[in-house]
């Protein structure tokens, strides 16, 4: 039972260290707007909000990310951690947080219902199991595979069609009466005992007993040929002759005639993709996956959180749920689900044997399955590229361009490569600029595309961090090499902020003003990340050789001081600038640094 409901506090983890309770609760962040951006619970709500205010290279990307934008903290108070569990499923689901993992398709799947308190029962499709003493089948992996089902047993089985409450009373029978696909109860006095002998069929049909059905079927078979009745003889041959070509289809994958619920998780670049296969009685009646991207948390968050929400209201719980990643919370989410269910229900990560097989099975159909939706989103991606770019073909290979130097100084180029828009590591490439003096960036990006293409497997795109001059200066470059007459070329630069611009420009080649694509563009956004991809790693190259130049600069004017003890000193003290600041006693603990080189060394530092 909620207790309380506590007015915003500010994030000060010296003050939250005295109001925050060791008890069961939920906990709300919010931004300075006062909108909830992640809900949480927690047995003891101290310990667990306070381990937010740890440094952020102790945290996940996700959590510092929501820390930095979290300005206010609320709580409710309840008295058990089950409680705690169900109100945070419930806080979710009403504020939807922007750093809590969301299951977006969160509807109902489908089921067969049969109510077996009527005299003469139908089949009907439902997607909410009620506690009304009606049997339910499923559920089905989509109204397909219901609607396909329900086709095979309207053709196979004598059961009702009519639709609405109740049984109404007919002059004349309907069609199916006459295709011999009904026993016409609404308008002829069927016996009940001869019509419950077939919603018996039915059921086992629908439970997977189909070797005891057609054992039965047969006795039946067998009967009717005794007593001369050849046509229903015949009639009942048809019959075992559909289920066995629909037996024919289904999968076995466990002896025991279990119902399970096999849940499996992969994830590449962000995207998390989930498959749930449906084991009843043995047999892999059906599939369901959902793909979550950008989550930002771990894998054994993510499954968490799709197990509390997938579950939540489900219309079938099996008794067994096979998981392929640990989840922390198993417990209370064991506890809620059985409450839930009115059962015993176990979900487990099995670590061998045939249920570690059947989890594997479902990790492998999630790995496919990931794999080629990330394969068919990138060449989607390629070809909004082309489009947005009048590119002639969609570009498989991009390469960024940039430039860094100080003042002309030690000036370097750097290429990064991107494959079906993914970063390619092994293409990138540093370059120092050898053939330009002074402050001229035009000059640089030629010499660096020039040096480029000089190398083999060159990419479709190129894409350079720059304006007009910039890319007048490639095309220039380009256009002397024939080998280089299909790559295509763009560049793209940042708003100028004199100008009161407010997003990145594009500019291509034969065209005087720039491309705007809209802030959200794929093609837009994937530009930048390659071109601030290219700029960071031509910064960082820069920033590197600059560190080694001073550091072989200063230690080289030393007198005793060569390559090996230059090299023992930079690995002992890691940094130029604490070896500056050290005393004499502590380089003299350095092996090959002499009392008298120590001496020499702390009075050059000092002398600079």
């Amino acid at each position: 039972m909620e207790k309380a409901v506590n007015s915003q506090y500010e994030l000060d983890s010296g003050k939250l260290r005295q109001v925050l309770p060791d008890v069961p609760g939920a906990y709300l962040f919010k931004e300075s707007s006062g909108r909830v951006i992640y809900v949480g619970k927690a047995k003891s709500l101290k310990k667990r909000v306070l381990s937010y205010f740890r440094r952020p290279e102790h945290l996940s990307h996700k959590t510092a990310l929501m820390m930095k934008r979290a300005s206010g903290l609320d709580f409710i108070l309840t008295s058990t951690e089950k409680e705690a569990f169900i109100l945070e499923r419930n806080l979710i689901k009403k504020f939807m947080p922007r750093y809590n993992v969301i299951l977006r398709d969160d509807k109902q799947y489908p089921c067969l219902r049969l109510n077996i308190r009527e005299h003469y029962p139908r089949l009907s499709i439902i997607r909410r199991i009620k506690k009304d003493g009606s049997l339910y089948f499923g559920p089905f992996s989509s109204a397909h595979s219901v609607r396909s089902t329900l086709k095979v047993i309207d053709r196979v089985f004598q059961l009702r069609k009519c639709k609405g409450k109740g049984m109404l009373k007919r002059t004349r029978p309907c069609l199916n009466y006459q295709m011999d696909r009904c026993l016409g109860p609404c308008t002829y006095n069927v016996p009940v005992s001869d019509y419950r002998q077939i919603v018996t069929q039915v059921r086992l049909f629908l439970e997977g007993r189909n070797r005891e059905l057609i054992e039965r079927l047969q006795k039946d078979m067998a009967g009717a040929s005794d007593l001369l009745n050849f046509e229903k003889a015949a009639k009942i041959r048809d019959q075992i002759g559909a289920i066995e070509k629909t037996v024919e289809r289904q999968h076995v994958v466990s002896p025991r005639l279990e119902d399970q619920d096999i849940v499996a998780l992969t994830q590449h670049n962000g995207r998390f993709q989930v498959v749930i296969l449906f084991v009843r009685k043995g047999c892999v009646v059906g599939n369901r996956d959902y793909l979550i991207k950008n989550p930002g948390g771990p894998a054994s968050e993510v499954m968490e959180a799709f197990l509390k929400q997938y579950y939540a209201g489900s219309a079938f719980i099996p008794k067994q749920v096979l998981i392929s990643e640990s989840v922390e919370d198993l417990p209370s989410i064991t506890e809620w689900l059985c409450d839930s269910a009115g059962k015993k229900i176990v979900i487990r990560r099995p670590k061998r044997g045939e249920n570690l097989q059947l989890v594997n099975m479902a990790v492998a159909n999630a790995e496919s399955l990931l794999s080629s939706r990330t394969e068919q989103e990138d060449r989607d991606l390629m070809e909004i590229v082309r489009a947005a770019l009048k590119l002639k073909k969609p570009p498989r290979f991009i390469e960024g361009l940039d430039i860094s130097n100080l003042q002309g100084d030690m000036a370097v180029g750097s290429v990064v490569s991107f494959a079906d828009g993914l970063p390619h590591r092994s293409g990138y490439r540093n370059y120092r600029i050898k053939a330009v003096n002074g402050i001229d960036d035009y000059g640089m990006m030629a010499e660096l595309v020039k040096r480029r293409v000089s190398k083999k497997s060159l990419p479709d795109l190129f894409i350079v961090d720059g304006g007009k001059g910039h890319l007048a200066a490639v095309a220039r470059t380009l256009a002397l090499h024939s080998t280089c007459d299909t790559i295509e070329i763009a560049s793209i630069a940042k708003p100028d902020q004199a100008r009161e611009e407010k997003q990145d420009k594009i500019y291509l080649p034969g065209r005087k003003n720039p491309v705007l694509l809209r802030p959200d563009h794929p093609a837009l956004l994937l530009m930048m990340r390659i071109r601030d991809e290219a700029h960071r790693r031509a910064i960082s190259y820069h920033r590197r050789l600059r560190l080694k130049n001073l550091t072989e600069s200063q230690l080289d004017l030393i007198p005793g001081i060569g390559a090996k003890r230059k090299k023992i000193l930079l690995k002992h003290f890691k940094d130029i600038n604490i070896i500056a600041k050290a005393s004499e006693d502590e380089l003299n603990q350095v092996p090959g640094v002499s009392r008298s080189l120590a001496g020499k060394v702390v009075s050059f530092f000092q002398g600079r």
